[in-house]
């Protein structure tokens, strides 16, 4: 049974209210943000989209929300197979009739899937490029009623973007094969020859283009230089995020199992992820971030595209990424929930060296070369940055912001700023002076004049510039000529050999001069506590007089979500949780009102999750009673005046009507239950929990009881717009329901 049944051609305005049902009974999200309104509209209606939305911007909904709309089944394709159950499975937990196809399946169910896609039967299927090649699929889908293909990673296509795939390259076989079928490509990151690559191999061009902003306000930018990098980590980890989930990455596979391991001795749960580990490894660890709360994974750029985990609280690099597309991709998977989070990233000379080296010595052809450099060149000024940080990140990808975000450790402890070219110059000299072939170390020892045997051996110590640095220490030198590399003055050679550029012509002649920050040049002062506080991206921000209840609700998802199997946050997300510790509902009509539940997870969750409210709200705070629940007192006060009562119990269903079906926007308040029905519907609940293997609550909750035995439903029809009687527990139970219903009324 589907959640949405097919409709007509529509106008703008039925195709919007139609699609805002949707999103709020099956999502439970009272509004759709920025576009994503304009972009379900486009594709309902049957046209080609470009979507570029930043991670956690809500691009799934854009082609989820038309899947439901338009007749027949939505086609996702999805880069990563390991994925697609985790993304499935959330799916179903809304009542969404999902699966997916890839290589991971036995041959019986794939067949299973193919027949349920060919009689109409699923709402989305997710399926991974390999798959839908092969001529088995592109045969079979043009037997099946497709509503849309959606291309998710869709900068894949592009030999110019930071994650090319070759199989993606071949999806222009969808427009050649469906051309009547709409085609959405979604994306958070490419440029514009990225973005040129899409319209033309999905042949798009003229297809409409959504970008939203890039800015992503909860995730704190900061940046910091290479020390004693595990040490800092594990600093950062334990100060800010102690307990959180989070990601760090590493440029090498040696440089992920050694941190991972070093965390792990240090008390922090973490485990490694690379290419080179075993399948089962790489799942194993995979699970473990998804399912468990609190897990760091530390990782190879291999991990992480199409991560749906919303409360990873900190994304870590240890290592320099390899341009700026890349880096905000890796960041933008830290707080997807809109939760305060951080991007926080080390890095020094060697980092900028090594990637420098890399690239010159790549089999690349020229102009990509280039272009890779001076995406390279980006993130270097970015790293060096004296001024807001979310400014320039912004500007790269073509978004203006006129006022610092102070929310980077720039705005939170700005920098001082000084003229460094006499240092600048010196540095240069000793390079030029030695035969532009030598490392960072030579050159520093050098200035500092250290007469080391090397710089003896070499004749080094007679030249004019040995010891003409001895006025700074080592950490400033060091600290000059990353900069100098970051910004081109220097370049990096075969053995790591530094040479001047023709860039630093005019620095050398005094033509031009060079403002470097301070803090870069010489060791930090310790920053005040204050200073420290107003930086931390802290865990998911809620009250400490809400923190039990917080953790309760977290405790009871994670037991929940392992019954089930699936994601913790694929039962509700830490934003939810937060949202129901503030509001703290006292009935299930109030409870409907917070985002991200919707009437799949009322009906599932509801009656859980307000026990657990009532047991942490009696002496903890009280709360004032929100205009839905005053609203449903004074109304069953009124009816217990009129019915000669002298109290009236308020009912939790009194408002339901604000989440049921259309057709019973208008019911009234249930009668009392028939306790005879009632013990019906219990016994009857019982033999679905031994036959399913579900808990009571998930089969139907008490609340949703005591709906069905007041209102003793003698047909499928009126169970419809029942509290907790949604079209999925209709289908799964609705019959057996009646009969027990019936069994009763007519003995």
């Amino acid at each position: 049974m589907s959640l949405v049944q097919p409709h007509p051609a529509q106008s703008p305005a039925e195709t919007d209210a139609r699609a805002l049902e949707v999103l709020s009974r099956v999502w439970g999200y009272g509004a759709f943000r920025d576009v994503q309104a304009d972009i379900v509209r486009t594709v309902v209606e049957g046209n080609n989209a470009l979507v570029l939305m930043p991670t956690g911007g809500g691009k799934s909904l854009c082609y989820q929300v038309p899947s439901l709309l338009r007749p027949g089944t939505g086609i996702v394709v999805s880069p990563l197979i390991a994925l697609m159950k985790d993304q499935v499975d959330a799916l179903r937990q809304f009542g969404v009739r999902a699966a997916f196809l890839n290589s991971s399946l036995p041959m019986e169910s794939v067949r299973e899937v193919e027949a349920a896609l060919l009689a109409g039967e699923l709402d989305m299927l997710y399926v991974a490029p390999e798959r839908l090649l092969l001529p088995r699929t592109l045969e079979l889908l043009e037997r099946a009623p497709v509503a849309l293909f959606a291309i998710d990673e869709a900068h894949c296509v592009s030999q110019w973007g930071h994650d090319f795939r070759p199989e993606y390259g071949q999806l222009g076989v969808l427009p050649r094969r469906f051309p009547d079928i709409p085609r959405v490509a979604l994306t958070a990151t490419a440029d514009d020859r990225t973005r040129a690559d899409i319209l033309n191999v999905l042949e798009l061009r003229g297809a409409a283009q959504f970008i939203s902003s890039f800015d992503r306000p909860n995730i704190q930018y900061r940046v910091a230089n290479k020390e004693g990098p595990k040490t800092q980590l594990l600093d950062f980890i334990h100060a800010e995020h102690r307990g959180d989930a989070g990601i760090v990455y590493c440029l090498s596979r040696k440089s992920v199992e050694q941190t991972a391991q070093w965390l792990a001795t240090q008390g922090v749960d973490a485990v490694p992820y690379h290419a080179g580990l075993s399948p089962r490894e790489r799942n194993h660890a995979q699970e473990r971030f998804l399912n468990d709360e609190g897990v760091v994974v530390v990782a190879t750029v291999a991990f992480g595209m199409g991560i749906d985990k919303p409360n990873v609280r900190f994304v870590a690099h240890l290592d320099l990424p390899k341009s700026m597309e890349g880096y905000y991709q890796e960041t933008g998977r830290a707080g997807r929930d809109g939760l305060p989070s951080t991007a926080w990233m080390v890095y020094g000379l060697a980092d900028v060296v090594n990637v420098k080296r890399m690239l010159s010595q790549s089999d690349a052809p020229e102009d990509v070369k280039r272009v890779e450099a001076a995406k390279l060149d980006a993130l270097l000024t970015y790293c060096e940055a004296a001024t807001c940080r979310r400014q320039l990140l912004l500007a790269y990808f073509g978004e203006e912001r006129n006022e610092p975000c102070g929310n980077c450790d720039i705005c939170l402890n700005p920098p001082r700023v000084r003229d460094a070219t006499r240092e600048a110059q010196m540095a240069l000299s000793a390079a030029i002076r030695t035969g532009n072939r030598f490392g960072a170390a030579h050159l520093t020892d050098i200035l500092l004049g250290e007469p080391t045997e090397k710089v003896v051996s070499m004749g080094h110590h007679l030249l004019p510039t040995f010891g003409v640095g001895k006025g700074h220490d080592e950490k400033m030198w060091r600290g000059l000529i990353r900069q100098l590399v970051s910004l081109g003055h220097l370049a990096a050679g075969e053995h790591y050999g530094l040479s001047a550029t023709s860039k630093s012509r005019p620095l050398l002649k005094g033509e031009t001069t060079l403002m470097l920050r301070e803090d870069s040049l010489v060791p930090r002062e310790k920053v005040r506590k204050r200073d420290r506080d107003a930086s931390r991206g802290g865990r998911a921000p809620v009250d400490s007089q809400d923190a039990p209840l917080f953790e309760a609700l977290r405790a009871w998802r994670l037991q929940l979500a392992r019954q089930k199997a699936v994601p913790p946050y694929a039962i509700f997300s830490d934003a939810t949780l937060k949202a129901v510790c503030e509001l703290r509902p006292g009935s299930a009509a109030t409870l409907g009102t917070v985002s991200g539940v919707g009437q799949r997870k009322l009906a599932d969750y509801g009656e859980a999750v307000l026990d657990i409210v009532r047991e942490h709200s009696g002496s903890e705070r009280a709360r004032p009673a929100s205009p839905a629940e005053r609203g449903v007192r004074e109304n069953s006060a009124v009816l217990g005046l009129l019915r000669g009562r002298e109290e009236a119990q308020p009912s939790p269903y009194t408002s339901q009507s604000l989440f049921s079906a259309p057709a019973r926007a208008k019911q009234t308040p249930p009668a009392s239950a028939n306790p005879d029905v009632a013990e019906a519907l219990r016994e009857l609940r019982r033999e679905l929990t031994r036959e399913t293997g579900h808990s009571a609550f998930v089969i139907f909750p008490n609340a949703t009881l005591e709906a069905l035995a007041s209102a003793s439903p003698r047909s499928l029809n009126d169970l419809q717009g029942l509290p907790g009687m949604g079209p999925k527990r209709i289908e799964n139970y609705g019959e057996r329901i009646v009969e027990a219903v019936l069994t009763v009324l007519d003995g």
